[in-house]
């Protein structure tokens, strides 16, 4: 038993934000599975977003405040990783779009602004497959954190918006942080660049909408737990293990979504991985195995925000 000593005061749960729910303003309290049931276009229940990360890893990293995952781990200069995450944007991201193209599927492509800027070959295909640009901040190493002055991440988010719209031609509506990693004053300086939605937060299944000091961004999640890099990089897991991971969590939600309304599944996919020869077959397997749905409606996941919002506010 612990001793009076030891006892909490009594005002240690008495704060500003205290209540039910959650301790912040940021957006409501609510349970998935006591929301209105949505219905997609043309009736569907499970919208399917595919996303393609494409990025630039700097040879020099300054890893600040921490290296982000897949950068370089070795001494400087890392030739070997280095030269692999650049394969993707060079030889990998052809066969993932060929792949695509082959299941009728339009992406939406998260490309870091400096990379997009340097490879104006590179966005040009991507424009004649089709699909829509979010910004992904500058660089995978220029990270958005807590303690960073506001001033240089308010520097860094506009320079990375503004580059990507000049460069692409596209308004550019959505944001995917470099490492999904971000400070307290991210959502408010993405509202302010005219950012719609964010894909950074990952605690739900379907889109929500978050409060900023200049109006409501909209939190689109990307799923972390079934990308490629976390799956096969990260927890060092087999192709065929990604595969069987990817069909099982489609599958699932395109269950629920008929017994409880629409749900979100949304893919991440990073071209220097599963656009390498050995990968690129159990990206077609995936592929294949979520298109053709009668209850699936793909698209971009500026499309799909649109359409959850009509829909909510239809019902």
């Amino acid at each position: 038993m612990a001793s009076k000593d030891m006892a909490l005061n009594d005002d240690y749960l008495d704060y500003p934000h205290r209540r039910h729910g959650y301790d912040h303003k940021r957006y409501e309290w609510s349970m998935l599975s006591e929301r209105a049931p949505v219905t997609w276009p043309e009736g569907k229940t499970l919208a399917v977003w595919i996303n393609i990360s494409l990025q630039f890893y700097p040879l020099n990293q300054r890893g600040k405040p921490f290296k982000v995952p897949n950068g370089m781990t070795m001494p400087y200069p890392d030739l070997r990783h280095f030269s692999l995450r650049d394969y993707g944007n060079r030889v990998g991201i052809y066969r993932v779009l060929k792949a695509l193209a082959a299941h009728s599927i339009t992406p939406t492509f998260a490309i870091n602004a400096q990379l997009a800027e340097q490879t104006p070959y590179l966005v040009q295909r991507l424009k004649e497959h089709g699909g829509e640009f979010i910004a992904h901040g500058w660089n995978m190493d220029h990270l958005h954190y807590g303690g960073q002055p506001v001033e240089e991440e308010a520097e860094l988010v506009k320079r990375s918006v503004d580059t990507l719209r000049r460069v692409t031609g596209q308004p550019i509506r959505g944001w995917l942080s470099p490492a999904k990693h971000q400070s307290f004053n991210t959502p408010d300086l993405l509202a302010e660049n005219g950012i719609e939605y964010c894909a950074d937060w990952v605690n739900d299944d379907m889109p929500y909408s978050c409060e900023t000091k200049t109006g409501s961004l909209t939190m689109m999640p990307l799923a972390t737990e079934i990308e490629d890099q976390f799956v096969m990089s990260q927890n060092l897991h087999s192709e065929d293990s990604w595969v069987t991971q990817v069909k099982d969590a489609f599958d699932f939600l395109l269950e629920e979504s008929r017994e409880q309304g629409g749900r979100l599944f949304a893919l991440n996919l990073h071209p220097w991985l599963v656009g390498q020869p050995h990968r690129i077959a159990c990206l077609e397997e995936v592929l294949a195995h979520i298109s053709g749905h009668p209850e699936v409606w793909q698209a971009p996941a500026g499309e799909i925000m649109d359409a959850f919002h009509h829909a909510t506010e239809q019902a």
